[in-house]
Formats: C-alpha cells, sequence, structure tokens
C-alpha cells in the first residue's frame, strides 16, 4: 500500500510540475550538441567549477560537439547523481584506443593512455571494462598504486583473428578495472612470431553496455582509434563549494542529500569525492545554491511531499542497515560470532558492539577524544553507557584474504586473561575499519613516564618482570601462543598503580604449537627491529624477545632507542649498548639515578640479560619465560640486598 501511495504521489506531482528547473548557472548555455551541461560543468567563463569541468563547444563537420577542455575528450552523455535511482554522477565520453608500441598500427589512437590525475573523476569500474585485442598477446594494466590487471589473448593455429566472444582465445580478451583508476600504464607483452590483426596489437578501456564483439567490426574500431568509455565524477569535499554543500545537506528540511559513498547500493564502496543529488519530491542541480525545487505548488501536494520526504528517510535508514550489514559481513562479523557461541570459555555476547553505542560513546568520535595515533589505528577514549571508561581504537580497513585470520585474533585475545595485559573488552564491525574496545589504562605508556620523570632503580625492575611475564605467558601459556610483533615502551601503558599493561595487538600473529615461525612483509618499529627477522622475513618468538631486549636497555640507560645527534646523524641504542658492554664501558651509559640506587652486581646482571637477549642469531637469545625467571631473580637479590643494607644501617 505504501509502494502504491508512492507511485500515485509520484504521478500527481509529475502533472503538476512546473517548467523544470534550470540545470545551470545564470545565463550560460545549457546544452551542446544536443547534450545538457548541468553545473559544475558549464560553457565559457564563470559557468565551470573549476578547469576540469570546462567544456568547450567545438565545430566538426556535422554541426557542434562538447569536449571536455583539460583531458580533451569527446563528451556523449553527462548525468547528475541520483541518489534515488541509486546511480553515480556519469560522464560518457570517448577514449582513444591504446596501440602496441613498435607495432605497424594506422589510426587515430595513441600510444598513451588518458589521465585524470588531479581531477574528481574516475573511470567507472561497474560500466567500463579493459580490452585487449592481438594474437598470443598479454595486456596489463597498472594504476599509480601499482595494482595490477590483465588479460591474455590467443589466437588458433592459422592466427585467425575471430572475436566473437572475446574470451582470450579468439584473438580479444577482456577483464575488469581496479576501483577509483584515475591514471595507469599498459603494458604488452606479445610474441612477435605470431601478431595478428595486420600486425597491430591494442587496447583500450571501454563501456561494458556498448562492448558487444559478436556484432563489432574491430577494423574499424582499429581505425577510428576510438571507443567510448564511462566517468564518474563529483566534486572535492575539501574546497568550498563542496564544503558549503556538504554541511547545507544536513539541514532536516533540505531539499537535497550528499555523500562520499556510492549512491549504487550494488557497490556501496568509499568515493573519492563527494556526490549530491536532488531528495525525492524535487528536481533541479543540487549544486547550485537552492537548485533542488520542490514539484508542484499548493496545498494539496504538501503531504505528498511530507510522504516523499518520509520514504527519502526510510530509504536512508534502509541504505545505512544494509551498509553496515555488508561491513559486518565483510570484517568477518559471521565468523566472529559463530566462535563466541562456540567458544568453551563461555564468552560474554556483548562483545558485540553496535556503531551507534560506540558513536555514543566517543561523542561521535569527536578529536578531542583522541589519546593516540599510529600506524595501525587512532586511539579515544569513551565512557559505555553502564559508566565504564574505554579506549576504542578505530583500526585500519582489513585485507579481505586476511578476514578470518583477523577474526582468530579477535576471538583469542578477547579471552586472555593476564594481569599484564591489556584486556579486550570488544569489537564493532559494523564500520569499514574495525573498533576494538580495550580496557581504559589511566598514566599513559612507559615512553613517556620513563623519558619524562625521574623512576627509581626498583620501579624500573618490576616494570620489566611484569611485562616479561606477560610476554612468556602470551608466548607459551596462552591457550593458542601469540607472538606480540611490536614490543616497544610506547606499547607498554601504566595503570594508576603504574603497573605495567602490554597493549597494542593490531600486529600480533597466533601459531599452532608446533609452528615455529610466520613467514611475512616486515613490520615493526625501527630501533626495536630484530636483524635476524629484517633479513629473513621469518618472525619467531626469539624476535620479541630482542624487542624486549631494547626495552630492558632503555630502562637501564634512560635512553631512546634511535637518538637523533645533528644533521642526517642517528645512533642506534642496542648497537650502542652493545659496543659499550665489549669496551667495559657499561656505567658510562647507565642512568645516573639508576647507579645511585642499583646494586651494582644486580645492574651488570640485567645489562648482561639485555645483552643475551640482543644477540644478532635468535637461536642464542632466551626465551622469554626464561627472561622472566632471570628478572625475578635479579629484583629478588636486589631487593634482598636494600633490606639488608638498611637493616645494617639501623643497627648502626
Amino acid at each position: 500500500m505504501f509502494q502504491i501511495l508512492l507511485i500515485l504521489g509520484s504521478l500527481l506531482l509529475h502533472e503538476q510540475a512546473s517548467l523544470a528547473t534550470p540545470l545551470v548557472k545564470g545565463k550560460c548555455a545549457q546544452t551542446c550538441g544536443g547534450v545538457a551541461i548541468p553545473f559544475p560543468f558549464g560553457i565559457g567563463t564563470g559557468c565551470f567549477l573549476d578547469e576540469w569541468y570546462e567544456i568547450v563547444c567545438q565545430e566538426s563537420g556535422n554541426g557542434t560537439v562538447p569536449i571536455l577542455k583539460k583531458p580533451n575528450l569527446r563528451v556523449l552523455n553527462i548525468s547528475l547523481p541520483n541518489y534515488s535511482a541509486e546511480t553515480n554522477g556519469m560522464i560518457n565520453v570517448v577514449l582513444p584506443i591504446i596501440y602496441s608500441p613498435g607495432m605497424r598500427c594506422s589510426g587515430n589512437g595513441s600510444f598513451t593512455p588518458v589521465s585524470l590525475k588531479g581531477s574528481q573523476f574516475i573511470f567507472s569500474q561497474s560500466r567500463n571494462v579493459f580490452a585487449a585485442v592481438g594474437c598470443n598477446i598479454s595486456a596489463l594494466i597498472r594504476d599509480t598504486n601499482s595494482a595490477i590487471t590483465g588479460c591474455q589473448s590467443s589466437c588458433k593455429a592459422d592466427n585467425n583473428v575471430v572475436r566473437k566472444t572475446c574470451s582470450g582465445s579468439d584473438g580479444c580478451c577482456k577483464t575488469t578495472i581496479t576501483s577509483n583508476l584515475q591514471d595507469f600504464t599498459i603494458t604488452f607483452r606479445a610474441d612477435i612470431n605470431t601478431v595478428g590483426n595486420e600486425g597491430c596489437n591494442y587496447a583500450f578501456l571501454g563501456d561494458r553496455l556498448r562492448f558487444v564483439p559478436s556484432t563489432m567490426d574491430f577494423n574499424e574500431l582499429r581505425a577510428s582509434g576510438r571507443f567510448a568509455a564511462v566517468l564518474e565524477w563529483g566534486i572535492a569535499q575539501s574546497s568550498g563549494a563542496g564544503l558549503e554543500i556538504y554541511e547545507q545537506s544536513f539541514i532536516p528540511s533540505n531539499s537535497y542529500n550528499c555523500s562520499t559513498v556510492s549512491f549504487d547500493l550494488a557497490d556501496l564502496m568509499d568515493m573519492p569525492f563527494l556526490q549530491c543529488s536532488c531528495n525525492k519530491g524535487f528536481t533541479g542541480n543540487p549544486y547550485i545554491q537552492h537548485g533542488c525545487e520542490g514539484i508542484g505548488t499548493g496545498l494539496v501536494t504538501l503531504p505528498l511531499l511530507h510522504l516523499l520526504w518520509l520514504s527519502h528517510k526510510i530509504m536512508t535508514i534502509r541504505k545505512e542497515i544494509k551498509l553496515k550489514e555488508r561491513y559486518f559481513k565483510q570484517n568477518g562479523g559471521l565468523l566472529l560470532r559463530q566462535q563466541l557461541c562456540l567458544s568453551e570459555n563461555n564468552v560474554d555476547k556483548s562483545k558485540l558492539f553496535s556503531l551507534k553505542d560506540l558513536q555514543k560513546a566517543t561523542d561521535n568520535f569527536n578529536k578531542n577524544r583522541i589519546l593516540g595515533q599510529g600506524g595501525q589505528g587512532t586511539v579515544y577514549k569513551g565512557m559505555l553507557a553502564d559508566g565504564g571508561i574505554v579506549a576504542i581504537k578505530k583500526s585500519e580497513a582489513i585485507n579481505m584474504g586476511k578476514v578470518e585470520q583477523f577474526i582468530n585474533e579477535i576471538a583469542i585475545l578477547s579471552q586472555i586473561n593476564h594481569r599484564n595485559v591489556v584486556k579486550l573488552l570488544g569489537c564493532c564491525l559494523e564500520t569499514e575499519s574495525p573498533l576494538l574496545v580495550y580496557e581504559f589504562i589511566s598514566n599513559g605508556t612507559l615512553f613517556q613516564y620513563l623519558h619524562d620523570n625521574q623512576v627509581s632503580w626498583d620501579t624500573r625492575l618490576r616494570i620489566a618482570t611484569e611485562v616479561a611475564g606477560a610476554l612468556s605467558y602470551l608466548h607459551s601459556s596462552a591457550s593458542i601462543p601469540i607472538f606480540h610483533r611490536d614490543i616497544k615502551s610506547s606499547n607498554i601503558l601504566l595503570d594508576d598503580k603504574y603497573q605495567a599493561k602490554v597493549a597494542d595487538f593490531g600486529t600480533s600473529k597466533s601459531f599452532l604449537v608446533n609452528q615455529t615461525h610466520v613467514t611475512t612483509s616486515v613490520q615493526g618499529t625501527f630501533g626495536y627491529l630484530d636483524p635476524e627477522y629484517f633479513q629473513s622475513g621469518q618472525f619467531t618468538d626469539k624476535s620479541d624477545v630482542y624487542s624486549f631486549g631494547v626495552v630492558l636497555v632503555e630502562l637501564l640507560t634512560g635512553q631512546e632507542p634511535i637518538a637523533f645527534l645533528g644533521k642526517d646523524n642517528k645512533r642506534n641504542l642496542a648497537s650502542f649498548f652493545l659496543l659499550s658492554m665489549d669496551e667495559n664501558c657499561l656505567f658510562d651509559i647507565v642512568d645516573t639515578g639508576v647507579l645511585k640506587q642499583g646494586e651494582k652486581e644486580g645492574i651488570v646482571t640485567f645489562a648482561n640479560l639485555a645483552r643475551r637477549c640482543l644477540k644478532l642469531h635468535g637461536k642464542m637469545r632466551p626465551t622469554m619465560k626464561e627472561v622472566a625467571i632471570e628478572l625475578e631473580r635479579i629484583r629478588m637479590l636486589d631487593y634482598s640486598a636494600i633490606k639488608h643494607g638498611h637493616s645494617q644501617e639501623n643497627s648502626k
């Protein structure tokens, strides 16, 4: 019934529609060669937003044709974004086909692809295909981010080019392109003895709706050197016009809607620009001030306009729900829910937070709530509905191939219960970048505490012992061994009693019991990075030991892992420490406070332990369990010495 009312309302409003609302600014030309030119595009000074949107109405043999001036492309059609119809803004243009260098090609094509770099246009991924024509060739298309795609084309033994299906075995092949493509290069690889098509291999981006190999004349295509393609467009959100349009779109009674998310429900992806559309019940151009006007006039239309406005709101909510569902599935939400249900520890289901709860907890991720930022994400301070204070980490988007691994880490970390490991309380998977919720630790990082304060030797020993115990637990006592992979003083937090808490498991890995290492791309922090891991790419439990050894040296010396000594002159603390040990100059680099408070025997033993952790070969380093035991022994001996000293002092 509701849908019928909407249809009837739309028909009635259409009957009462006044003259069409202008799509251009002022008295600017509205068309060229039969093609409508809506703002931000325009013909003539003052009629376009910037140089990328300038249209030149050019004379041709059959009249005038519109040319997108800066990239010099003929325009076939321009359409405004349409939220209700679920279509993005499109420009149909004519692109040159790209000839293979060195080939005997003739026509109006090019050896260099068109570049849209610097514009708010992209080659539409959903509407275009990448095709290559020739015998026994590979055509690769590489974008500016080094993403590569391509296809291979072969011919029959007699090099007869058929091209009826463009399946790859008939002298033609096709494939999809990468998203948000603006600038690319094409590489051809061919067997020169089997070049087809009269010695000319070529490739092109083309509108998939127009690319029908079974009815196409490929000789004519090669000679023309052109094929129709589709660009998607928007405006820069950072521009003055973009910001003004975007901010006004949030007024509840406004007539248009803006977003950086694709309007295409089948492809809900982030766009590199801002798109705006008149809402249902309105017509016109949202890029012009007051450019969207209500369809029809009179009191009789007001209830219908309200109904249409309500319909728009419902569609917006539905779109948001679908987007959340998509992100939830994309980030492995179903897998996590299954793992939590099967958990032997009966993990609390509240570990799956809603986006609404976390937005409320952080005042919609207010920048004033930021606790810190790093390579793995941004951390916000938040307060949950029950009054609990938490740290909410907005992580990087997950690589689709690593979803299962990510969910395994979440399930494992959520079950870790160690007094010196920051507890993971849960996560939210309803956003493109997952949100992780941790207990809030109040006194900052060990790095800040150590380098901004006078820290006693006893406190340094205690913190070292607590961290070693936590890492020993992760390596050998957790249900599945976990290697941290980024141990450093800034990833060790201190609570209100200055007890250590190991944090930031963004790069951590879990391992099977009999698995000794994992081969990965090298990740970590310079100054703490295991040189053996850096060379081999194989991370082991001993790589964590090396990083912890650097933390021990920080505690002992009070110096930073990388010291800047002047222009282009840096000193690595680990190397400097080992050199000082070799030259028997340990006490020249130990922190003065440590020298005053600690027993020399304990300091030397502590330094020797750090030295063992920093051995070049991992097999020569102790395990974290051995390190923890040794630190406990040093601490007890040092405490006994202090206590014994006090007893002697009191007996005098």
